[in-house]
């Protein structure tokens, strides 16, 4: 998280969002943890994605005395800002919260980046290979630590809304995402071994892990459920939870939660290639359109999914909706607006996971203001135009689908073997 970048928007009176805890209430490992501003000066320089420069000052309970965005994004709007990245220390996410951030997202390719590019895993690393742990081993064990360590940080603003925020994300080895027992064996895992009430278990959601969605809901273990990229799979994966939920036997499910991360700019990156071959005009009139358009439609069919009799039966018993999470929000095309993929798809009981770029983007001059159910029958019109110019969706979705785990196979792959190498140094050295 490097060069401090202080791009707020401009203040606004305190209000009591998510502060974070007195210091003596901390966990231990934060005793002596940094304000923002130490944070910011220590961070500058560094090789790491940019960090915002968070409001520093700061009244005696730790709590913000200046509003962001963010703040306004939850309290006005309903959704909840998280942040799409993780790294030690993890104590750099404090700036984060006391602006408005309300949980985090990991993946593969994020600890690939995080440990291949720190040292501070180093001294944990020696010691998981002084002890004999094989490179994967060591590999989860680094994870872990940095999961229950966020988890700490954000579990009073799980407390604070009774479980329905302040969720840290871990995913399940991208290696099984078409194994449907060997997901659910490994996310019952996970679950016991990080041991913390708002850890999200993430799984995929292929063909082969839809089954090992509703199974582990069942066994009563929240899920992020990640890599969606149509419609089609979009209403598999509800239809998943609810299976679930119904077949849990608990007579009280306010505490297990999911979220759905439907993809948004990866969407684009592809469609408008498509367009671009196309190259008629009517094609790329429609490029920059698709991923928000489709959003946009995910929406409504979870507006319809969670209604009616069938919900209802469930929320007697405390169930939870799984809230729509907006992932893939950074623009991969610099000729788009850098918020495109955030504004647009503002609206309640919805999350919005953003890695630096957008959050930054974002607090600096992000438009607070109800979107998601706004202009749907523009995206219907985009969305049957583009099928009339002879693109499946359903393909699109898969091809994207397939893209994504190879990505993440391939991170992983690339650590584990920068992880054995080291450590095999670590042990020659040793002789």
């Amino acid at each position: 998280m490097t060069g401090a970048v202080s791009k707020l928007a401009a203040p606004r009176p305190a209000a009591a969002s998510a502060p974070l805890p007195p210091a003596s209430l901390r966990p231990a490992f934060l005793a002596s943890a940094p304000s923002p501003r130490r944070v910011l000066v220590s961070l500058a320089g560094r090789a790491r994605s940019p960090i915002i420069a968070m409001s520093s000052a700061k009244d005696g309970n730790g709590a913000p005395t200046k509003r962001t965005t963010l703040h306004d994004l939850y309290d006005l709007q309903g959704q909840s800002p998280w942040y799409d990245n993780l790294c030690r220390p993890v104590t750099d996410l404090l700036p984060l919260i006391a602006s408005g951030v309300r949980g985090v997202t990991s993946n593969p390719t994020i600890f690939q980046k995080a440990i291949s590019s720190s040292n501070a895993y180093d001294d944990q690393f020696k010691q998981l290979i002084s002890a004999g742990k094989d490179a994967e081993n060591a590999y989860w064990e680094l994870v872990i630590k940095d999961i229950q360590d966020a988890c700490r940080l954000f579990e009073p603003i799980y407390n604070q809304t009774d479980g329905a925020d302040g969720y840290v994300s871990v995913e399940v080895s991208p290696r099984l995402a078409n194994d449907t027992q060997g997901t659910i064996d490994a996310a019952k895992w996970l679950h016991k071994v990080v041991n913390r009430p708002n850890v999200y278990i993430k799984i995929p959601a292929t063909a082969e892990c839809v089954p090992s969605i509703r199974e582990v809901i069942a066994n009563g273990i929240s899920v992020n459920v990640t890599l969606i990229f149509s419609i089609a799979r979009y209403e598999a994966v509800i239809d998943a939870y609810l299976d679930g939920l119904e077949a849990s036997g608990l007579s009280d499910l306010s505490r297990v939660t999911s979220v759905a991360s439907f993809f948004v700019s990866r969407v684009d990156t592809l469609i408008d290639k498509m367009l671009e071959k196309i190259g008629a005009p009517e094609a790329l009139a429609l490029r920059g359109k698709a991923a928000v358009a489709q959003a946009k439609l995910a929406n409504q069919l979870y507006q319809k999914k969670f209604s009616g009799p069938r919900w209802e039966a469930l929320v007697k018993k405390g169930a939870k909706k799984q809230r729509l999470l907006w992932a893939s929000t950074s623009v991969k095309n610099p000729a788009y607006p850098d918020t495109l993929y955030v504004d647009p798809l503002i609206g309640p009981d919805t999350v919005s996971t953003m890695p630096d770029q957008a959050l930054l983007a974002f607090v600096d001059h992000g438009t607070v203001s109800r979107t998601i159910d706004a202009n749907v029958s523009d995206a219907e019109g985009v969305y049957s135009a583009l099928e009339k110019l002879g693109i499946d969706w359903d393909e699109v979705g898969e091809q994207l689908e397939l893209e994504g785990v190879d990505s993440f196979k391939k991170s992983f792959d690339s650590l584990l073997v920068s992880l054995q190498e080291k450590g095999n140094a670590l042990k020659a050295v040793n002789l």
